[in-house]
């Protein structure tokens, strides 16, 4: 039931998520028994301590410590006078993760295991395991549901493959059957989850980091990894290894032991935590070792689990423009800092990765990141600024050499991993300047993709056109007086190595 892009599996020291796979591909509900033995319940009150005592936190990329969720749920839950809902966030969005698909595809009953440990605690009215619609994970995780009894009814819903759909309120609107992206404001699952109801909802990991706990318990849980951290955690890393490896190891050992496992050399940096964490520098590489306390000590950010080093030979730059396209399209454009903000931050990277933004691109940049930080209804905005304000931090040198040279004189070679789509459609917009005049009317009707040069004539990122803008860029497209504009299916013509389209408007010529 392996699914074949599923990358290879190692640990560091001895297994405990990953325990039993050198002898099994998938563990069923026998294996599973086998490996790591018979499951025992708590109640409430045993449950809150078990977390606390191992300080058990998110594995999703926030760290909200588990047993703070629980007390959270359990008093809602009384002052309401209602029942609960136990939710599983499996939805992994971020292309660049994969720990979760594995635990789902390998080891499906740790994550039931952890679901019913605190369905059971909460007396939860149902459990529902939410996971995305890209065929890894669904079919092995209710074959496995379907070979034990839990202890409420429990249902499996898919969501759309989309980097938003993974977030909190994104995948509960989703389970209630509204569109699957943030509410625009903040709603607390422990107050109002799914059905209304107080809802305790964590990351797949998490339920399995749980299971595991309940089996052997505090000491024996706190006995590798660091005081602060105890236990292990599951990273993916990607980038330029050799050998793309989900690896769970402890807390505490060095960043570079564990890149060093994947064959992934480091190169100008390692992007810590994913495609909302931070770049960090191969001096903070050295001294990072594997912990929230000490990768955030360095510059860094733990997050998901997800180390992308970039390896030798392709353009820092350009490779940070690509990601900023894709996270500029993955959002829901339901305020400003998504709808505006975004897209201005990524025309900004790609202007500055092309030489075609002038000596202020950095500015720009800058300010473009700053502006969609901190006023954004979800965390979107947030984790795409600081993304790309690390990358101009930590790659300062190629920064100087696209404003004040003509570029690194690198390719992009693509090493930071995004869909083959990063859209449904993959329309992008083109101009045809034997026809184009000028008017500007386009940069007027669709500001959020197109931006008027001081000759009046269209700049736009060469990136696929968001579904939420579509409406907009068509309308651009049929106004246009010389009707020069175009939506085009798939890349533009004529492109430069980093993906950027090259243009000549007439006033260039």
């Amino acid at each position: 039931m392996t699914h074949p892009a599923v990358p290879e599996v190692h640990h560091v020291h001895r297994a405990r998520l990953t325990a039993g796979f050198d002898r099994y591909t998938h563990l069923d509900l026998r294996s599973h028994l086998n490996v790591h033995g018979d499951l025992r319940y708590l109640d409430i009150a045993g449950l809150i301590d078990l977390a606390e005592r191992i300080q058990l936190c998110g594995r999703g990329g926030a760290a909200f410590p588990f047993h703070r969720k629980v007390r959270a749920v359990v008093e809602s839950a009384r002052r309401r006078g209602s029942g609960t809902v136990v939710v599983v966030n499996a939805t992994e969005g971020e292309p660049a993760s994969w720990k979760d698909k594995v635990l789902l595809t390998r080891a499906p009953h740790l994550i039931l295991d952890g679901a019913a440990v605190v369905a059971r605690a909460l007396r939860a009215e149902s459990i529902v395991l939410g996971v995305a619609d890209d065929g890894i994970g669904a079919a092995s995780l209710l074959a496995a549901a379907a070979e034990r009894r839990m202890p409420a009814p429990t249902r499996l819903v898919t969501m759309p493959h989309r980097f938003i759909s993974g977030e909190g309120g994104a995948l509960v609107r989703g389970i209630n059957g509204e569109i699957p992206i943030p509410p625009g404001r903040k709603v607390r699952a422990s107050d109002s989850g799914v059905g209304g109801l107080p809802t305790l909802l964590s990351n797949a990991e998490t339920y399995a980091q749980l299971a595991i706990a309940v089996r052997i318990g505090p000491h024996a849980f706190g006995a590798v990894g660091t005081t602060d951290e105890p236990g292990t955690v599951m990273l993916t890393v990607g980038g330029s290894a050799r050998r793309p490896s989900v690896v769970e190891t402890p807390t505490g050992v060095p960043l570079t032991d564990v890149l060093e496992m994947c064959q992934a050399p480091i190169g100008p940096g390692v992007l810590t935590g994913g495609f909302h964490g931070k770049w960090i520098s191969p001096d903070a590489v050295r001294r990072a070792v594997i912990s929230r306390e000490s990768l955030t000590e360095v510059g860094g950010a733990l997050g998901a689990g997800i180390m992308l080093p970039l390896g030798d030979g392709t353009c820092p730059i350009g490779e940070s423009a690509r990601v900023l396209q894709y996270l500029a399209g993955q959002s829901a454009g339901q305020c400003g800092p998504c709808r505006f903000g975004l897209p201005d931050l990524s025309r900004a990277m790609v202007e500055m990765s092309t030489g075609t933004g002038g000596g202020s691109a950095l500015d720009t940049v800058r300010a473009a990141a700053n502006t969609v930080r901190g006023r954004g209804a979800c965390s979107h905005p947030d984790g795409t600024s600081r993304f790309a304000l690390s990358a101009v931090e930590v790659f300062s040198e190629d920064v100087t050499a696209h404003l004040l040279r003509d570029g690194c004189r690198k390719p992009v070679r693509n090493v930071l991993p995004l869909p083959e789509s990063e859209n449904p459609t993959g329309h992008r917009l083109a101009v045809d300047w034997s026809r184009c005049d000028g008017h500007g009317l386009c940069g007027h009707l669709a500001p959020e993709l197109i931006r008027l040069d001081g000759n009046g004539y269209p700049t736009f990122a060469d990136a696929p056109v968001p579904v939420w803008l579509e409406p907009s860029a068509r309308k651009a497209v049929a106004m246009c007086p010389a009707l020069a504009l175009r939506l085009t299916k798939g890349n533009h013509e004529k492109r430069q190595p980093n993906g950027a389209a090259r243009r000549r408007t007439p006033a260039q010529a």
